[in-house]
């Protein structure tokens, strides 16, 4: 029988010490041992990301995003080859690599850098001579030869992308989670590990405020269709399949509910309502690549509206300032943000055919008393928006109300 071909990705807490490193290359030595062709993805050991960022925040409060991506993209090189020198320890060869020297080239945009192709040649060659390959995530060249990173959680993206690139028989997710759960179980002390989700409940979860896997990389995984198993890197257990279809006959109506602290909203007021300025607000958004998830237009009265979004908390500041700039040219009358919030959501492919989902999530939350400020849906998921201080009860009372401690994994 031909050797299967497995991608495992570990993620900074899998790496954060020599003795989470020597634990890592003894689960890669006894997969290797099995028979199996591996290519082991790796983040940076623990915070080294954090600090790097602080360090340079310390040096200059702006500094370019092209030299940010030569300072990042140093944490994940020196675990990729601590990773290597620990398994060749126990006797197998292994050869460690960064993402530029294996060929993941990405598109020219800075610190959220987008795959373009990975050209799989030298992998392909170490593995036919089987060493296990160790390659640093998160990272890449771009067509201008530049080094780039892939945004927060990019290594689960290098991981997914190599496996789709390779035609690998499994991606293999190894975390300091044992898989993904029905809420944060360090908010949600009674919350349910999944046996299996779908990919589309998963993109949901992720892009909701879920922080077990990248939204880009659970994308590149349905386009794909590479199951993906979740677990952790500390015990044995069995994790979370992550896949097209999950094996029930019938979907539970809601599967998980998910919190997300790091968003602002974004308030234009007294928006001329004529058509083509909202097209004309959101283009120029775009070309400053921020990314706008909720949108609330209000109803015009004397032909003035006012318009709110919610952008990452990262992406804030970037937002305010396109968006004062547009005001002169358009007529907005002020432009005000609030950091305060907080984005609940419900999520669940078995909401497609039940219907009152929605109104049962308004009523708990009306009658904890807390008030929602907006409002998004789509066919499997409700998001709502309240002020920060609420966000952690409404996880819990939604989570309860849906019953998802009692689901079955």
């Amino acid at each position: 029988m031909p050797s299967k071909v497995i991608v495992q990705k570990y993620g900074g807490s899998s790496v954060a010490n020599v003795e989470c490193i020597e634990n890592v290359a003894r689960r890669v030595v006894d997969s290797a041992k099995k028979g199996n062709r591996l290519v082991v993805v790796v983040s940076a050991m623990g915070d080294t990301t954090d600090e790097l960022l602080e360090l340079s925040s310390k040096i200059n409060p702006s500094p370019s995003e092209r030299e940010m991506d030569m300072l990042v993209s140093t944490g994940e090189q020196t675990s990729c080859a601590l990773l290597a020198m620990a398994i060749h320890k126990r006797g197998l060869e292994a050869i460690s690599f960064t993402g530029p020297q294996v060929g993941i080239i990405t598109d020219t945009f800075h610190t959220k850098a987008k795959i373009l192709r990975i050209e799989t040649a030298r992998i392909k060659e170490e593995l036919k001579r089987n060493k296990i390959v160790i390659v640093a995530g998160f990272q890449g060249i771009s067509t201008a030869l530049e080094i780039t990173t892939l945004g927060r959680g990019g290594s689960d993206l290098s991981a997914v992308a190599m496996a789709a690139s390779l035609g690998a028989d499994m991606c293999e997710i190894y975390t300091d989670v044992e898989g993904i759960f029905t809420a944060d179980p360090r908010i949600v002390s009674d919350a349910r590990k999944l046996r299996y989700i779908t990919f589309d409940e998963m993109l949901e979860l992720a892009a909701r405020g879920a922080q077990v896997m990248q939204t880009r990389a659970v994308e590149v995984a349905k386009k794909f269709n590479i199951p993906l198993a979740v677990r952790s890197s500390f015990n044995k257990k069995e994790g979370t399949i992550i896949m097209e279809k999950t094996p029930y006959i019938e979907e539970p109506v809601v599967r998980g509910v998910a919190l997300t602290e790091n968003e602002a909203k974004v308030t234009l007021c007294n928006v001329p309502d004529k058509p083509g300025i909202a097209a004309r607000i959101f283009n120029h958004l775009a070309k400053e690549h921020i990314n706008v998830d909720m949108i609330v237009q209000n109803v015009s009265h004397k032909r003035m509206t006012d318009i709110s979004f919610t952008v990452p908390k990262s992406s804030l500041s970037k937002a305010i300032k396109t968006s004062r700039r547009l005001s002169k040219g358009i007529g907005i009358k002020k432009v005000i943000f609030d950091e305060n919030i907080a984005k609940v959501s419900v999520v669940g492919v078995g909401m497609r055919s039940h219907s009152g989902v929605a109104a049962k999530c308004f009523s708990v939350l009306a009658k904890n008393k807390i008030n929602i400020e907006m409002i998004s849906t789509s066919e499997i998921s409700i998001s709502c928006v309240v002020q920060k201080n609420c966000g952690k009860r409404a996880l819990k009372v939604l989570h309860k109300e849906f019953k998802l401690d009692k689901i079955k994994s």
